[in-house]
């Protein structure tokens, strides 16, 4: 059965996004962690996204500016298929992407039956706070960044229940940056 894995980046006091929606305080700059990153996008696997990410993520890693500057990341993230649920959205331009108008946690029940690659969640809050919900999530991968927003958007808002989490593991970057995994205790 095809595993689903949420990787976002959260700052120390819990956002995934500043309260204006951006992302950008996640990237403090670092070898160590540009390496493991790239690793990451040398893998096989599929992605999943709500619109908001989607259409973050798609104006930017099909453009030269991504293969300028992230080479080995551009090239997994444009070659992996992808997944975008919108209610909203007409048609997807971005390469290997489907779009999904139905219900997030019914498809992504009948995904993980299918063959085929792992599924990662990029960022998409409501689309993770949804599938914990449903209890569809095999792992979280939380990118702790060292910062302190005070305002933002959480990956859970909405989450009605308590989920317990084990820690499965974890390494610090040397920019302060914390990797942690944890899977649901059942």
């Amino acid at each position: 059965m095809r595993r689903l894995a949420v990787f976002n980046n959260v700052s120390l006091d819990g956002y995934i996004a500043d309260r204006n929606g951006d992302m950008r305080w996640a990237h403090k700059p670092d070898a160590e962690w540009k390496a493991f990153v790239a690793g990451n996008a040398r893998g096989e696997g599929m992605f999943l996204f709500g619109r908001i990410t989607y259409e973050l993520m798609a104006s930017y890693w099909p453009t030269p500016m991504a293969m300028e500057n992230d080479p080995v990341v551009a090239e997994g993230m444009n070659r992996m298929p992808k997944t975008v649920f919108s209610r909203t959205l007409d048609k997807v331009s971005w390469s290997n992407t489907t779009l999904v108008k139905g219900d997030p946690g019914a498809e992504v029940r009948k995904m993980k039956k299918e063959p085929g690659p792992d599924m990662v969640i990029l960022g998409s809050g409501s689309i993770v706070s949804q599938l914990s919900q449903e209890g569809l999530i095999d792992e979280y991968q939380i990118a702790l960044i060292p910062v302190v927003l005070g305002k933002g958007k959480t990956m859970f808002e909405g989450v009605e229940r308590k989920l317990d989490l084990k820690l499965t593991k974890s390494r610090t970057f040397g920019n302060g940056s914390v990797f942690l995994c944890y899977e649901p205790m059942l």
